[in-house]
Parts: C-alpha cells; sequence; structure tokens
C-alpha cells in the first residue's frame, strides 16, 4: 500500500515546497487540489502549462506521485448553470491531471447537506454529469473518480452500482472510497457487516481510499480525531486490502502535521 495525504492540509505554499515537504514528512503520494495547494492558483481558471509542468516535475523529483487531481464539483446540482459549469470546469482538469500524470480526477457529487428528497431530486442531474464527464475521459483515455458521501446524491453502494451499471465504462469511471463519508449512524452499525458488503459489492471499482476518523458529538456535529480514535473501525477494511488491494492509495484526509508520524504508522499497518 502506498501512503498519501491530501496535500493542502499542510497549507498553501509553492509548489516545489510542498512537494519538498510531503518527501520529507514520508509521504509517497500526495491528493492534489491545486488551488486549495499552491500559491499562485486561486482558482482552476488560473492553471496554466507552466504550473502543471513545475507539478509534474517538482512531484517527480521527490517521488510523490500523484493518484488523485481533486476537482470536487456541484455535479447533481439542479440548477443549469451551476451544473454546466462542474462539468466544463471538470473537463479542462481531465486534461490537467493528465498533464501532471495523476492516475485519476477525483470529485465527490454534491456541494449541500440534502435531504432525502433532494437527494432523489438530484440525482438524474448527478447521473447526466458524469455521463458527460466521462465520454471526455473516454475522449483523453483518462479516468474520473466519484466519491460516494451520505448527504449527497451518491448516497449507498447500490447508488454506486447503478452509476457504473448505466456508465457501463469501469476503465474510466472509478471511485473513491471514504469509510467516514459513508457512516451515516456509528452507534449502531455493525461495521464488519457493513464495510465487508461496500468492498464485495463495489471494491473493484476503488481506485484511492481516503483515511481519517470522526465522532459526532451530542448535536451530531462532525468532529474530526486521530486515526484509531474515533468511530471508524477499520479491521474489516485492513482485511479486504491484504487480500484484494495490497497496492491501493490511502489518502490522510484532516491531517494534522503535529501528529503526522503516528497517523503514518496507523496507515502502515493497515
Amino acid at each position: 500500500m502506498k501512503i498519501g495525504v491530501r496535500a493542502h492540509d499542510y497549507g498553501k505554499m509553492e509548489i516545489e515546497q510542498l512537494a519538498e515537504t510531503l518527501h520529507d514528512v514520508g509521504y509517497e503520494a500526495a491528493q492534489l487540489a491545486l488551488p486549495k495547494a499552491f500559491t499562485g492558483i486561486e482558482s482552476y481558471a488560473d492553471i496554466t502549462p507552466g504550473h502543471l509542468e513545475r507539478i509534474r516535475a517538482a512531484f517527480e523529483k521527490h517521488s510523490i506521485e500523484i493518484p488523485v487531481f481533486g476537482c470536487y464539483m456541484d455535479l447533481g446540482n439542479p440548477d443549469e448553470d451551476v451544473r454546466r459549469y462542474a462539468v466544463d470546469t471538470m473537463k479542462r482538469c481531465l486534461a490537467y491531471s493528465k498533464e501532471v500524470g495523476a492516475k485519476v480526477l477525483g470529485t465527490e457529487t454534491a456541494y449541500p447537506h440534502l435531504t432525502k428528497e433532494e437527494k432523489k431530486q438530484w440525482y438524474p442531474y448527478m447521473v447526466d454529469s458524469i455521463k458527460r464527464v466521462v465520454d471526455e475521459a473516454v475522449r483523453l483515455d483518462v479516468k474520473l473518480a466519484v466519491e460516494p458521501v451520505f448527504w449527497h446524491p451518491l448516497e449507498s453502494v447500490e447508488a454506486v452500482l447503478d452509476v457504473m451499471g448505466q456508465v457501463k465504462d469501469e476503465a474510466h469511471l472509478r471511485m473513491i472510497f471514504d469509510a467516514s463519508n459513508l457512516l451515516e449512524y456509528p452507534d449502531t452499525t455493525d461495521q464488519r457487516e457493513y464495510w465487508t458488503e461496500w468492498l464485495s459489492a463495489a471494491g473493484k471499482y476503488i481506485e484511492a481510499m481516503h483515511i481519517k476518523d470522526f465522532y459526532f458529538d451530542q448535536d451530531r456535529k462532525y468532529c474530526p480525531t486521530p486515526l484509531g480514535k474515533g468511530a471508524i473501525d477499520y479491521r474489516a477494511i485492513s482485511e479486504w486490502l491484504h487480500v484484494n488491494r495490497p497496492d491501493m492509495y490511502l489518502l490522510r484526509e484532516e491531517m494534522n502535521p503535529e501528529t503526522a508520524q503516528a497517523d503514518i504508522t496507523f496507515l502502515r499497518n493497515l
């Protein structure tokens, strides 16, 4: 398994400085959201060929792979203008991801926390957007990876399988698996059964895993914790990884640099 991090958890830096910093900490991989990670890039519209070449060269020099080029967009929004912007931006970023050598372009499927009825309403718009972006991924021969989240339209393993079945192109449509974004009821869920169901049904689509931990406070507010100190039981996930995907990218999100080495040790033990 390859140990990585969401790069902007270390703050916004010059391209070369961030690549060197991540290497020195001990990471082998990084998820990059360019406007969040690099000084001089304030939006996806600011990205230039010069930026892309500097990123490719700096991360290659420091032996940091780029499994995910992050471009998280509001793909299911019923507002046609919002949706058009999302799809157009992602199409451009597919080309950018190819230039820097990223394995996939990664996104969630919405921005806000949606109600049950809103998720149903947004679902067909989400599917349409994904199909449009995948068409461009096919043209460029790159990969799109969608990340299911329980408060978004792509909320469940059934939804993932439905989308994959509609698109019918697992070579160009992949998935990012984030257990923390899928555990709606940590106090009552049998996690061994739940994660086994997820991974048995949809594991073949996973390109990378986000690894983080949390608990819900008395108001159901999400509270991040160090790895292994919160609600997530990673044992079934670890067992699946060793049997099925020992080459998986494990990307730490919500990293606190002060506890980086403890987190890296946890990730290696997975």
